[in-house]
């Protein structure tokens, strides 16, 4: 390793450090104004404005989308734009979150007024407690006096690294106040690899003709003939009254082959097998699957007396695009 690599590597090191240390001066800097910026938008009855310019309006933008996705109704608002019309889309009922590190931005002063006017309670979100617009804001949010890393201190770094962990402070913190669930953030994410691990394990289920199921008493024989009809590399095994005793897997035949095939199903089965419920999250599953080294899980419903009726079955294939 040469001089120029250690001084590189060492370089970069400082900086994500000194960006560190600031989040740590923000959180101990967290105050009365914090919880009033979150009750603000906790009772919000109509959208959060989040708006910004320049490099606080990509924060801004970011901590809309993190509001939107959490159940707090938010749309961005670019403060340039502003001006020329988009203030249209504020109402009575909206609470604005609007950023700046100066406080003193030119297009805030107008936005602002408008927001006097309807009747928006304004939250900030900057680095200037005297500025225009820490004094127009019900709930200011000031962020520590910290330098920017990097060289000369100018380019914006440790001011929009403390403004974008903020805004996930309040999202998060309005998140948990309003009781949102994985499932919920499922329903506002169907794409992608987060949508399809928060999706109900229902949505993924082999269900009906396709499971996989035999009767306890039945011969091992019928229970191969079923678990190699079905393809999942298992068959679970039933009582009299429906209700899921135990399961047979390929890896029950290869211990037991020795024991001959002339026997019953419930002699072969491991009782008690894993299972879980419809309506948990594929997310669940794959802990399952990981934490037990299976494959398949019986997705079961609970009915009178706690017995388990299996209605569906899952594989670790199924959820291939949620791993």
């Amino acid at each position: 390793m040469n001089l120029r690599t250690t001084q590189v590597r060492e370089f970069g090191r400082q900086v994500l450090l000194g960006e560190a240390r600031a989040l740590d001066a923000l959180g101990r800097s967290i105050g009365d104004t914090f919880e009033i910026a979150v009750n603000l938008i906790h009772t919000c009855s109509g959208k959060l404005i989040v708006g910004g310019l320049g490099k606080s309006g990509h924060v801004a933008r970011k901590i809309a989308a993190t509001f939107a996705s959490t159940g707090t109704t938010a749309i961005f608002l670019h403060l340039a734009e502003a001006v020329h019309g988009d203030l249209g889309m504020a109402a009575r009922g909206d609470v604005a979150l609007l950023i700046s590190q100066s406080g003193e931005t030119a297009e805030l002063e107008p936005v602002i007024a408008h927001f006097e006017r309807v009747g928006i309670p304004v939250i900030a979100i900057t680095g200037n407690a005297g500025s225009m617009l820490a004094a127009a804001a019900s709930a200011p949010l000031v962020l520590p006096p910290l330098k920017e890393v990097g060289p000369e201190g100018v380019a914006p770094t440790t001011s929009t690294t403390m403004a974008v962990a903020l805004g996930d402070a309040l999202a998060m913190t309005v998140m948990h106040l309003k009781g949102f669930t994985r499932t919920d953030f499922g329903r506002l994410h169907p794409g992608g690899a987060i949508g399809a691990r928060l999706k109900p394990v229902r949505r993924l289920m082999h269900s009906g003709a396709e499971m996989p199921l035999t009767n306890a008493a039945a011969s091992m024989h019928e229970a191969i003939v079923e678990m190699s009809a079905k393809r999942l590399g298992m068959v679970g095994v039933i009582d009299e009254e429906g209700v899921l005793v135990g399961v047979i897997t390929d890896g029950d035949l290869r211990r037991n082959i020795e024991r001959g095939l002339d026997r019953k199903a419930a002699d072969y089965m491991t009782a008690n097998p894993k299972t879980i419920g419809a309506d948990s999250l594929v997310d669940d599953a794959l802990l399952l699957f990981d934490r037990h080294k299976i494959t398949t899980l019986f997705v079961i419903e609970e009915a009178e007396a706690g017995q388990m009726r299996p209605i569906g079955v899952l594989h670790i294939h199924d959820c291939g695009g949620a791993r």
